[in-house]
């Protein structure tokens, strides 16, 4: 198993300068943009550039797109600065869209059984992976779902990943422990409601990953 030392950390959903501000003084690695409608946690690119000049520095921004069309991605770009793009598709549309902007490029997978595990050869930076969405689901992730951990500590990629879904400050120490998973997204366990992030949550859920307790 991986030890935890060194694991990475991104808080996805960004959408208030509280939050904002609160993922850069927790010192997480990764910060998310959601640029999906039917999220609660959507943002316009105008609003995440609006919050991401708060603080020049600090974590790399991932926007989060669910089967974007590169005119979607366009838009986002011409707005706001981004470092990777996290993407809901098939893997030949993740690989189109990775060689048409030329950012590194994570594919979001949802995993229930080994034949959910991507080729070796995908040509995909990283993943984030999560459980499958429920039945009657209006978004691909973010559901607050638990991922198999003991499925997924059955699969060792070459390439980074994060895990995600159903992680909170109490359980993500042990999910990482299980998984080997050499870093954690989280949404809405570090929120008090649908789409509104506590920051007293966010600097918790740092803490537990980077102490693994």
């Amino acid at each position: 198993m991986l030890a935890l030392t060194g694991a990475s950390v991104k808080i996805c959903g960004i959408n208030s300068a509280a939050s904002f501000d609160a993922v850069v003084e927790a010192g997480a690695d990764f910060l998310g943009f959601v640029f999906f409608p039917p999220s609660p946690r959507y943002v316009t690119p105008a609003q995440a550039a609006a919050l991401s000049v708060r603080h020049l520095s600090g974590p790399q921004r991932v926007g989060l797109f669910v089967k974007p069309s590169a005119a979607d991605i366009e838009a986002v770009l011409s707005e706001v600065k981004l470092d990777i793009l996290q993407i809901h598709a098939p893997p030949a549309e993740a690989a189109a869209l990775k060689r048409q902007f030329g950012l590194p490029l994570w594919r979001s997978l949802g995993i229930s059984s080994p034949a959910d595990f991507p080729e070796a050869e995908e040509p995909t930076d990283g993943y984030v992976a999560e459980a499958k969405p429920p039945p009657g689901a209006t978004r691909p992730g973010g559901n607050a779902v638990q991922a198999d951990w003991e499925l997924l500590a059955r699969w060792r990629p070459e390439k980074f990943w994060l895990l995600a879904g159903g992680l909170r400050p109490d359980n993500v120490a042990e999910a990482l422990r299980i998984t080997g998973a050499p870093g954690a997204d989280v949404s809405s366990g570090v929120e008090t409601a649908p789409g509104q992030k506590s920051p007293a949550l966010i600097r918790t859920f740092v803490e537990a990953v980077r102490s693994g307790r």
